[in-house]
């Protein structure tokens, strides 16, 4: 298979992530070959080692966009308020992020296991810088030392697991479910 016309590393670099994406969240990582994504994005399998050294560095390199994206955005959205409307905050933006990303989502979930040592250190330690923004919250929140970081993982664990049932067009939009989302967030943690 020829190089598509007017094909560029530009072009074709985010269509090889966009077919890995696809193809990683539908198949598994463990089941999808190079030859696989080459097809996808309409290039010959030699051709994808211009964008990826392997697929083990494409894998590694959607979980860590992923990651380094969630944070940024966080960032760019966190501002100032009391730990309560800084966890209603959190819980919104966690839901409304998480479900414009059901793949990414998906695959830096279930795919952790096919990460080298190395390349799972790097995605570890960006899961963590998350969580710990969450937990600070909840400190904040008079979530006590002990309790706070299974209560992390809790409220973490509940909110990603809305990207497993939701479906547009079902009977609450997504502003519904994250307002019920925060309302039970509250709940658990006893807060008012």
């Amino acid at each position: 298979m020829a190089r598509k016309s007017g094909s560029s590393s530009q072009k074709t670099r985010p269509l090889v992530r966009a077919a890995a994406l696809r193809l990683f969240a539908r198949d598994g990582y463990a089941a999808v070959s190079m030859r696989q994504i080459a097809a996808e994005v309409g290039v010959q399998a030699g051709a994808l080692y211009r964008y990826t050294p392997d697929k083990q560095s494409l894998l590694f390199e959607l979980m860590q966009v992923h990651m380094e994206e969630l944070l940024a955005a966080w960032s760019d959205v966190a501002g100032d308020g009391s730990g309560l409307e800084q966890l209603d905050k959190f819980v919104r933006f966690h839901i409304h992020h998480h479900l414009d990303r059901v793949d990414a989502v998906f695959i830096s979930y279930m795919e952790l296991r096919n990460l080298t040592p190395e390349n799972f250190a790097v995605i570890e330690g960006l899961r963590a810088d998350y969580e710990r923004i969450l937990e600070r919250i909840l400190q904040d929140c008079g979530v006590t030392q002990d309790d706070g970081k299974m209560t992390t993982l809790a409220v973490l664990a509940m909110l990603t697991g809305v990207n497993t049932w939701y479906r547009d067009g079902g009977r609450l939009d997504r502003a519904a479910i994250a307002e019920t989302y925060v309302g039970m967030v509250r709940r658990l943690i006893r807060a008012s």
